[in-house]
């Protein structure tokens, strides 16, 4: 497997860790439907969480979150859309970004973005 990939599923679990100590239910991890795909489906105080986790070994080019751009914010938007509609989910629902930049193979900083974002109709 690349190092990129090793990288991404670490963050991942650190993301699913944190999520998990600040009183999260993670519904789902890695969840595809189609070529549609998001790493963390979460649930809080009524709440579903679509988290998009970046994970970086550094910042020369921006932070882990600036990668989030308007392309993919669509395509986090149209799987939450196919999510609620197969859990027939009533209530509410937030986009979070876990940005997680390693400055070596043990040390990290964790920067959990909540309401990050709300893809727009426009951008749809």
């Amino acid at each position: 497997m690349a190092l990129h990939n090793d990288l991404g599923r670490k963050g991942e679990s650190i993301a699913k860790t944190h999520l998990e100590e600040s009183g999260y239910e993670i519904l789902d991890e890695n969840w595809t439907h189609g070529k549609l795909e998001v790493d963390l489906i979460a649930y809080k105080d009524r709440v579903i969480i679509f988290a998009e986790v970046k994970t970086r070994t550094g910042n020369w080019f921006g932070q882990p979150e600036d990668f989030v751009d308007i392309r993919k914010q669509k395509l986090l938007a149209n799987a939450a859309d196919e999510y609620i509609y197969l859990m027939d989910h009533q209530g509410e629902v937030r986009f979070d970004i876990i940005a997680i930049l390693f400055n070596n193979e043990t040390n990290y900083k964790l920067n959990h973005i909540e309401d990050a974002f709300w893809p727009s109709a426009d951008k749809l």
